[in-house]
């Protein structure tokens, strides 16, 4: 059971490129073939990118450009309140074409940096990425002008704006960022025309508290003005830094600091262990979302296991037209693997922005609870992150270890530092 403890919670992370941006090589697993709902569909680049999303005057009022010392010019770009931006604690969703409204995605960005004390973001650090879904690159672009115009000194963004939630957590917290961006609607299907979403999240990796977003919210009511930066679209597609003055853009690679943070969360060494038995096989299904991006470096490059363990691991804007929810109805396919007369031992799929999952055996359904209850009972031998303890009710009363029993999100726990695992009614296993 030990190795349940680990591949559950380690299987969340992984994000990498798009379709036809940074393939994976991915072949078909050799348990699970796509089935024609999950083939990789290209989208019509050539269409999409003839029409440009722009900030525009909502008023007979000229914008003004003003040249500042450092160089950078900036905008003030008049705009009028939109309805429908109520924003909760999972950030705001709305469908694609909403959000590629004039100003709609510009009017929230300075909402938020209008809700925001100065000291939490002037000549500070942000962090930027998503799960890969259509509208991510455009938004990126407006983020990152808008956060130049608003004084950020610097902006850190996933190689094609790619990173999972956790991934954005764990750079935040590596990189002593003052917050971030993640470009996300989580589970809900992904295309020009089904969901887009964002979010902020705080220094401390969690997200933004709703004491900020009903000051989003009400600003966004108020708002007259987009502060916006003069400068021209950032290569996101390769990893380097562009420079505009004192504000600075750096495209850092998806990988290496969640994978950095996940080598000392787990054992790596006892799972290239179990996954180097004859006796043992898995697969793991990231459903064309964040997490495919991950699979290959962790799974593959790192820990040893075969290419064909890996299924739907290629990052689609669209998810392959599927439906990123880690669950019994769609994850079939893997299920049906799993079911099967000889299917392997264990199985995992997560979900589009990489933070829950679901987790089966052969021939069964693994439970949040009992998945978390297993992470609990052997954490301390299992998982080096828990060696002085893990927070689960029953089995922590049971070992004398202190637990918390909450609603998600976890706000005020994960500000103290006190949670890392928490079974989500919501979702089919643990989230981190």
């Amino acid at each position: 059971m030990a190795f349940s403890c680990k591949l559950d919670c380690f299987i969340l992370p992984a994000y990498k490129p798009q379709n036809s941006i940074l393939p994976l090589s991915i072949q078909p697993s050799s348990f699970l073939p796509s089935p024609s709902s999950f083939k990789p569909q290209k989208l019509p680049f050539g269409i999409r990118y003839g029409s440009t999303i722009r900030v525009t005057s909502s008023s007979s009022t000229p914008s003004t450009t003003i040249a500042e010392p450092e160089g950078i010019k900036i905008k003030s770009i008049p705009t009028k309140p939109i309805e429908g931006q109520k924003t909760g604690t999972s950030g705001l969703r709305k469908k694609v074409k909403v959000f590629m409204q004039d100003n709609y995605l510009a009017n929230w960005i300075q909402a938020l940096f209008n809700s925001l004390p100065p000291e939490d973001y002037k000549n500070g650090l942000l962090v930027l990425g998503g799960d890969g879904r259509y509208f991510n690159r455009e938004a990126a672009q407006i983020i990152i002008k808008i956060a130049a115009g608003n004084g950020v000194g610097k902006i850190l963004v996933g190689q094609e704006g790619i990173l999972s939630t956790p991934a954005v957590s764990a750079v935040i917290r590596k990189r002593k960022a003052n917050g971030g961006f993640i470009m996300s609607a989580s589970h809900n299907p992904g295309g020009p025309e089904y969901d887009w979403g964002i979010k902020f999240n705080y220094s401390s990796g969690q997200p933004a508290p709703e004491s900020i977003t009903d000051k989003i919210y009400g600003n966004t009511l108020s708002i007259s003005v987009i502060k916006i930066a003069d400068i021209p679209d950032v290569d996101i597609s390769k990893v380097g830094v562009t420079k505009f003055g004192s504000f600075s853009v750096e495209v850092i690679d998806p990988v290496s600091d969640y994978l950095e943070l996940l080598e000392t969360v787990f054992d790596f060494q006892l799972i290239k262990g179990l996954l180097s038995r004859p006796d043992f096989r898995f697969i793991f299904d990231a459903m064309h979302a964040v997490t495919g991006a991950y699979a290959k470096p962790i799974l593959v490059d790192k820990l040893g296991a075969s290419l064909d363990s890996i299924s739907n691991g290629i990052p689609l804007e669209d998810f392959g037209h599927g439906h990123p929810d880690p669950n019994l109805t769609y994850a079939k396919d893997l299920v049906n693997i799993l079911y099967a007369e000889n299917g392997p031992d264990f199985g995992a799929a997560s979900d589009g922005d990489g933070d829950r999952n679901m987790i089966l055996g052969r021939s069964f359904f693994v439970t949040p609870s009992d998945s978390v209850a297993v992470i609990a009972a052997n954490a301390r031998e299992a998982v080096p992150y828990f060696k002085n303890g893990v927070k689960v009710e029953i089995l922590c009363t049971r070992l004398g270890i202190h637990h918390f029993k909450t609603e998600v999100p976890l706000f005020c726990i994960l500000i103290a530092g006190s949670c890392s695992i928490n079974a989500n009614k919501w979702c089919f296993g643990p989230c981190c």
